[in-house]
């Protein structure tokens, strides 16, 4: 298998949805940071409630947007009892990997198994202008590749942290990361955009993350599921499991079944304003944006299913619009879940 994607309209049709997620980002109000928390906790309650499979949390770093998903997911994992509890993704540029390993492991525990952190890797955004404050005396030896990763993972899987254990005095001393938990390891996902994201994620025997960014790495192809296509199954392709490894989808999808006039024009506006980024790749780094699809869950599903990406995934954490009020997100996520899931193939999880 080499990446390549089929051509024609014969596809074969889509893999019946068996895990249905959101993604949020969390905004909160500066001058009223712990409403906009208290309302992602809301949020994630009410996909509990609806049968969701998962919930996921955005990662911001000086933004107002949740910094922290990792403490916010431990409050969540307290107030729900089923729904698996994910980051998306937690950039490991600003994480000591050794540290960020003991924190996830608590939480996993706390949770009963329910945590599956995302995570990506690269420089901090803005470095230049925020190194000296991250790393001020390390900033120039930072080691921002995928290796930073393998520790991360290797921590998690339970290989030696240090060459010391045992007694001393009345203190007890573990040579691997405490608490341990054995099942994390196989629940940790990458974040990937890319071909080398996607190989390196299959490789390592992670699970991928794919979301409504990819890069164009090639001029002759820039149609954005067909490039999404083509990670999936590099992906697969590297990973001991082959076609069971876990690729998790998220696109932005707004269902209107329920929505009030004013939501639905809202709802139109905002798609029609990022729509022109979709028509070509952007930047340097010949991004590409999924357009985000808004309209009856009837009218969603259809373009899913003709969605050459999305018909090779049986799991997806749709991503909730950054700006929104939380009304709107009681809404999206109730028709996702009541309407659009079904039209998926999806049933709801039970308590």
């Amino acid at each position: 298998m080499d990446g390549s994607v089929e051509t024609g309209t014969t596809a074969a049709a889509s893999r019946p949805l068996r895990k249905l997620g959101f993604l949020t980002i969390g905004l909160f109000d500066e001058a009223d940071p712990r409403q906009g928390h208290e309302s992602t906790l809301e949020i994630i309650e009410l996909g509990e409630r609806l049968g969701f499979d998962s919930a996921w949390l955005r990662h911001r770093h000086l933004q107002y947007g949740i910094s922290s998903p990792v403490a916010v997911l431990a409050a969540a994992s307290q107030r729900t009892r089923r729904i698996e509890l994910g980051t998306a993704v937690i950039p490991l540029g600003w994480e000591n990997p050794l540290r960020l390993a003991e924190d996830l492991a608590t939480v996993d525990l706390l949770s009963g198994g329910r945590l599956n952190p995302g995570i990506s890797v690269g420089p901090p955004m803005h470095y230049d202008t925020v190194k000296a404050a991250l790393y001020p005396d390390t900033a120039d030896a930072e080691d921002f590749s995928f290796e930073r990763v393998r520790r991360l993972l290797g921590f998690v899987r339970g290989e030696a942290a240090t060459d010391f254990s045992g007694t001393e005095g009345f203190e007890v001393f573990s040579d691997r990361v405490q608490p341990y938990s054995p099942g994390l390891g196989g629940r940790m996902w990458y974040g990937g955009g890319s071909l080398r994201s996607a190989r390196w994620a299959g490789e390592n025997g992670m699970n991928f993350l794919t979301s409504s960014v990819v890069k164009a790495e090639g001029a002759e192809e820039t149609d954005f599921a067909r490039v999404q296509l083509s990670h999936i199954r590099e992906f697969r392709a590297h990973h001991p499991d082959r076609e069971r490894a876990r690729v998790s989808q998220g696109l932005v999808v707004i269902p209107t079944d329920s929505a009030t006039s004013e939501q639905r024009a809202k709802y139109e506006a905002y798609a029609a304003a990022r729509l022109p980024r979709t028509g070509a790749p952007q930047g340097p780094a010949r991004l590409l944006f999924a357009p985000d699809l808004v309209g009856t869950a009837a009218e969603i599903a259809e373009q899913l299913h003709a969605h050459v990406a999305f018909r090779e995934v049986d799991e997806v954490a749709f991503a909730l619009p950054f700006t929104f009020d939380h009304g709107d997100y009681v809404q999206i996520l109730t028709d996702v879940a009541t309407k659009l899931g079904p039209e998926l193939g999806w049933r709801p999880a039970v308590a």
